[in-house]
């Protein structure tokens, strides 16, 4: 039993690996790519809109995919999208065209909407054979990024010269990251979680959103995503702004990837330890520390420093807001669910990723900080709002999960 629980959590950790090298590597280039190809600077960030959008729009059909055909059947279909968009993305690149390199990135983004729910399927990995395990099984198939974070960057510092036009061999690169992941997923083996009496009664999802837990657990998700997508997007334009190199931006990138996974070993047992609402709250406080270092400069330093907190804030919020959702519905509910709370997502960082170029160049990096305070105080109330309830309320349950 615990053999095939470590192996099919080791083959999903591979792929949240794989999908995550694919990200960080758009993450570094996409913005840079759009600079280069945009006569209207303001537009830099569309290619990353792109990607956003795609993983918006296909949440929900990803979701449907899965319940009916099973989650290795969504995978393969995600990876074969990502060969697409990675091979259109580079022909854009190298005919020079803006909308067409969007369009590849938007076709990418239906990798990323099955890949989110990686974190579920570890969900389902745990309920099937441990289910005390739930919440470190999400956190530790989130580490998988880290391998992203390191590889990504990398990747993108050798291959953005590889062809004669600038970052299409880099958009190339990901074609063999997505085989890699088509492969992986031919492992899978994933099995229906046991279910209690009456689990099999699926609710309307109007009915499930009614549940405090769940829209709090929802917006957590999408304004730590959305803070995190829109300083995180516009760090490598505004390095190039302050004349840091290339390599100095994709550092940055490699560090604030590590510091969205790396906690993913521990965050699991410190929701286990004290409840999942204050690592939620841990999360947006470390938000706030980088906002607050952001603000003190803008030396490679500072921005280490800041896209570290923000990684690892990040890291906190999301994390602990999955776990909240699990407990939220029913085991013929969960597709439906997550997929709602990744479209929330993605729809969230569309509008977070679209601003993002054009409120650095109008306004600078640190109006661009400012901006975000609002989001993060506002998960910090829900928080507050929802453990008060639970105080008040015998059996709620929501805080340790």
């Amino acid at each position: 039993m615990f053999a095939t629980l470590r192996f099919q959590m080791g083959l999903l950790t591979l792929m949240q690996a794989l999908l995550l090298t694919n990200n960080v590597t758009l993450i570094a280039v996409n913005g840079l790519a759009g600079l280069q190809l945009a006569d209207n600077k303001l537009l830099a960030t569309f290619p990353v809109t792109g990607y956003v959008l795609g993983g918006a729009v296909w949440a929900m059909p990803a979701a449907a995919v899965m319940r009916r055909y099973g989650r290795r059947a969504g995978y393969t279909a995600g990876s074969l999208a990502a060969i697409a968009g990675a091979v259109l993305a580079w022909h854009a690149m190298t005919i020079g065209s803006l909308w067409l390199l969007c369009a590849a990135t938007f076709v990418c983004g239906l990798y990323n909407a099955f890949g989110a729910s990686l974190r579920f399927a570890a969900a389902d990995v745990a309920d099937t054979w441990r289910p005390d395990f739930r919440a470190r099984a999400i956190s530790l198939v989130l580490t998988g990024g880290i391998a992203g974070g390191v590889i990504g960057p990398e990747v993108s510092k050798w291959s953005r010269e590889w062809l004669p036009t600038q970052f299409a061999g880099t958009y190339l690169t990901l074609v063999g990251f997505a085989v890699a992941s088509l492969l992986l997923a031919q492992l899978l083996r994933l099995q229906a979680p046991r279910q209690s009496a009456g689990a099999g009664l699926a609710r309307p999802l109007a009915e499930i959103l009614r549940q405090p837990a769940c829209w709090v657990a929802i917006l957590c998700a999408a304004l730590s995503y959305g803070v995190m997508n829109l300083l995180m997007v516009a760090t490598p334009l505004a390095m190039e702004v302050c004349r840091l190199p290339y390599s100095s931006a994709a550092l940055v990138i490699e560090w604030h990837v590590i510091g969205m996974f790396g906690p993913g070993f521990v965050t699991g047992s410190l929701i286990g330890r004290f409840g999942v609402l204050p690592v939620i709250v841990a999360g947006c406080v470390l938000m706030l520390g980088c906002v607050a270092i952001a603000l003190s400069g803008v030396e490679l330093m500072h921005f280490v420093s800041a896209l570290i907190l923000l990684g690892v804030g990040w890291n906190f919020m999301y994390t602990g807001a999955s776990t909240l959702l699990t407990s939220t519905y029913r085991p013929a509910e969960k597709n439906k669910v997550q997929g709602f709370m990744d479209a929330c997502v993605f729809t969230v960082m569309i509008t977070s990723s679209a601003s993002s170029g054009a409120l650095l160049f109008v306004n600078g990096w640190s109006i661009l900080n400012l901006l975000s305070l609002p989001f993060v105080l506002a998960a910090i109330g829900l928080v507050a709002w929802l453990a008060r309830r639970d105080a008040r309320t015998p059996g709620a349950g929501s805080i340790a999960v």
